[in-house]
């Protein structure tokens, strides 16, 4: 899919990798642009709002929303409706990181599925029937490369994104055919505000910390090429095929990887 023309919301968008992307889809002139956060971040949506239409001449609306709450996901659609007409692609952005075992209060818990899997199950829920309707749609989300091998200081992050990636392959299997393109987006270390200030060493920062705008072109190639997994870090398909090909094999690795971690 061209991104020209298209009327596209992202959430998450008040930083990091969704401020960037909204940046990143003005240069392919899109008829619309719909940036939402937490309503807290109020003014840097209308900061980016207003660089949207001043320094790139897209039209665009800020809509403060809380990804995790039904209602705000279809109030975030219904006023991109209301002043584009439709939805074309839904960047479901938003997310967070604690650190965290199994022991992680439910609350923590609760938290990271509504976040990194229930918000896309209201996207979805939003705006599928009208893509359907329409004959075409594109639904891309950001999981994480924890999605797909893991994250040893966080059992939070690392389960919900899995459960991310499932629910896009569900929809890329049930609305494929109906003309809807899913995408999940599946990096490492990205340098935002999510990982800035965290301490110790990982995985993800050993194979570099990509900017944002690296990662912004990466979802917009992605895209044009309707690509189901896009990997800035081009580690991580090796990494996920070694992880397949003798998972045992790749579970020892980890438990020797934490280890050192830990300093044992």
């Amino acid at each position: 899919m061209k991104l020209k023309g298209r009327v596209i919301v992202i959430t998450g968008a008040a930083s990091g990798i969704g401020r960037a992307s909204a940046l990143r889809f003005a240069a392919e002139r899109p008829e619309g642009l719909v940036v939402s956060d937490l309503p807290g971040q109020g003014a840097a949506l209308d900061t980016l709002v207003r660089t949207l239409a001043d320094e790139h001449g897209v039209p665009a609306i800020a809509v403060p929303a809380d990804v995790g709450v039904e209602a705000d996901v279809q109030s975030l659609v219904a006023q991109t409706e209301a002043r584009f007409g439709r939805v074309d692609v839904f960047f479901s952005n938003a997310g967070l990181i604690r650190d965290g075992d199994e022991n992680a209060p439910d609350t923590e818990w609760s938290l990271n599925f509504q976040v990194h899997v229930m918000a896309h199950v209201y996207a979805a829920r939003a705006v599928v029937p009208g893509m359907r309707a329409r004959g075409e749609g594109y639904l891309m989300s950001t999981a994480s490369a924890a999605g797909l091998l893991t994250s040893l200081p966080s059992a939070t992050y690392a389960v919900s994104k899995h459960s991310a990636i499932a629910l896009a392959e569900f929809l890329a299997i049930r609305h494929g055919d109906a003309g809807i393109r899913v995408s999940v987006l599946c990096p490492q270390a990205v340098d935002t505000p999510m990982i800035q200030n965290r301490p110790g060493s990982s995985a993800a920062k050993a194979d570099g910390v990509l900017g944002a705008d690296a990662v912004a072109q990466c979802v917009v190639e992605g895209i044009e090429a309707e690509s189901f997994l896009i990997l800035p870090h081009a580690e991580v398909v090796d990494y996920f095929r070694r992880k397949a090909n003798d998972y045992d094999r790749w579970l020892g690795g980890m438990r020797r990887f934490a280890a050192r971690l830990r300093g044992g």
